[in-house]
C-alpha cells in the first residue's frame, strides 16, 4: 500500500507565502507592463541612422541630425504628438530630406538619405540620466543615410529633449499619467521590471 507524505502545517504556510509572493509579482510586473505601453503610445522618438560605423560617417550623422532638428525647429519644440506625428511631417518630409542632402554635399558624400515615420523598435534607454523609457515599439521620425547600416543616434520629440531650448513647456509629466511618470523617472539599474518589459518586448518584436 503507497503511503503518501502529509505536508506540515509550517509547509503548507510557506506554499501560501511563497503563492502569494509569486502572484503579487506577476500582478505588479502585468501593471507595469501595461504602463509601458501607455508610455510608448504617448511619445514620439527620433532615430538618426548613419551610413557606416566609419568616423566620418558618424561625424556626418550628426551634422545631418543638426540640420534636420534646425529645419524643423517649429515643429519640434513641443507641438509633435505621437499621434499627429505622421499627419503633421507628411507635408514637411521634402523640406527636412532637403537640409539633409544639402550637409551631405556640402560635406563632401553623395548618399542618398530617407525620411520616415512610423514604428520603431527601441531598446530601454535612460535620457539625461532623468528620464528612462522603456523598451517597445514607439511612433518615432527616421532619418536613414545611406547604406543606414552605421550605430545610431536617439531623441525624443515628444516631449520635447532633441532641442535644449525647446519653446514649448512640455514636460514628461504634463504628458504621461502620475503612475506612468513615476515609471520614466525611475532608475533603471533598480527596476528589475524594465529588463523583464524588454525581454518580453524583444521576443515579441521577434515573433511579429
Amino acid at each position: 500500500m503507497q503511503k503518501y507524505r502529509t505536508l506540515s502545517k509550517i509547509q503548507k504556510i510557506e506554499i501560501s507565502v511563497f503563492c502569494g509572493l509569486l502572484i503579487a509579482v506577476l500582478l505588479s510586473v502585468t501593471s507595469f507592463g501595461a504602463s509601458c505601453g501607455n508610455i510608448r503610445e504617448q511619445v514620439l522618438r527620433m532615430h538618426v541612422i548613419a551610413n557606416s560605423d566609419s568616423a566620418e560617417d558618424q561625424a556626418l550623422k550628426l551634422k545631418v541630425r543638426d540640420a534636420v532638428l534646425e529645419t524643423g525647429k517649429t515643429l519640434f519644440d513641443g507641438s509633435l504628438t505621437a499621434a499627429g506625428a505622421e499627419c503633421i511631417l507628411d507635408s514637411e518630409k521634402s523640406e527636412l530630406q532637403k537640409a539633409a542632402e544639402a550637409v551631405i554635399r556640402e560635406n563632401g558624400f553623395d548618399y542618398g538619405v530617407r525620411i520616415e515615420i512610423g514604428k520603431d523598435f527601441f531598446n530601454t534607454r535612460t535620457y539625461d540620466e532623468k528620464v528612462t523609457l522603456p523598451a517597445g515599439t514607439y511612433e518615432a521620425v527616421r532619418v536613414i543615410i545611406g547604406e543606414g547600416a552605421g550605430q545610431n543616434w536617439w531623441c525624443v520629440m515628444f516631449p520635447p529633449m532633441c532641442l535644449p531650448a525647446a519653446e514649448a513647456d512640455v514636460d514628461i509629466e504634463n504628458v504621461l499619467s502620475e503612475q506612468e511618470a513615476e515609471i520614466a523617472q525611475s532608475n533603471p539599474k533598480y527596476e528589475v521590471r524594465f529588463k523583464i518589459v524588454e525581454i518580453f518586448e524583444k521576443i515579441a518584436e521577434k515573433v511579429k
